[in-house]
């Protein structure tokens, strides 16, 4: 398994800094990333760091609340991948989504996904906030919308991911849909685990720390069994 190549290696912050994007791109380069997940204003920029690599530039359009109607989200999403965006992670109107306005929420993805010229198209559901029932009726949603991925959380929402929350998109999912999980990923373990259960996409700012820990059984408290070079274990016990 290239560990690498199912990370979108993300900084999202909302203090981000030009440092810290060419930062993150020179690490996507280093241990070679599927992806760097950065915001619509730095994807110039990254795309520029990043020429003349096999690493794409993947960034969000209605985030991280995915209130904005349609057409702005459509806007963001053209304007995103003229400006050399080869992904496009799309956040739902979740609040539509619970008041069962499934054309709504089916025609806002075919808007954006038809607008997009073929790109990469992935579906933020924040399954944070969903029941288990919206869930699985939004991974119908994107069958049918015939949709890159689905993607389960945003990372600013009450938790992250889940193993449960795979395994239930798994279940229901067509066998061309895949799955982006995110969301308080930090350990190669967790990583793992969610690849097994289906994910074949993880974003995570944690990228550095997982790919450079795989051979260490860190949890999130680094009770550690195996050292590494990258481990502080007896420090923090």
């Amino acid at each position: 398994m290239e560990i690498g190549k199912y990370i979108d290696h993300t900084n999202l912050k909302m203090d981000a800094k030009e440092e810290d994007i060419a930062k993150l791109c020179h690490e996507a380069i280093e241990y070679n990333f599927e992806t760097v997940c950065v915001h619509p204003y730095y994807v110039t920029l990254a795309k520029d760091l990043l020429k003349d690599t096999n690493i794409g530039v993947c960034t969000v359009v209605g985030f991280p609340l995915g209130m904005n109607t349609p057409k702005v989200k459509a806007y963001e999403a053209i304007e995103a991948t003229e400006n050399g965006a080869d992904e496009i992670d799309m956040v739902i109107n979740v609040g539509v989504l619970k008041d069962k306005d499934y054309d709504y929420v089916k025609s806002e993805i075919e808007e954006i996904r038809d607008q997009i010229d073929g790109k990469t198209l992935k579906v933020i559901i924040e399954t944070s906030l969903l029941t288990e029932e919206e869930i699985i009726k939004m991974t119908e949603i994107c069958n049918e919308t015939f949709v890159n991925f689905i993607k389960t959380n945003t990372g600013f929402g009450s938790r992250g991911v889940s193993l449960e929350d795979v395994e239930l998109i798994n279940k229901h999912k067509n066998e061309v849909l895949e799955i982006k999980a995110s969301g308080g990923i930090k350990t190669f373990k967790q990583m793992n685990e969610l690849i097994k259960a289906g994910a074949t996409r993880i974003g995570t700012s944690n990228s550095v720390e997982i790919v450079t820990h795989m051979n260490c059984n860190c949890n999130e408290k680094c009770d550690c069994n195996e050292k590494c070079d990258h481990c502080h274990c007896e420090e923090e016990k």
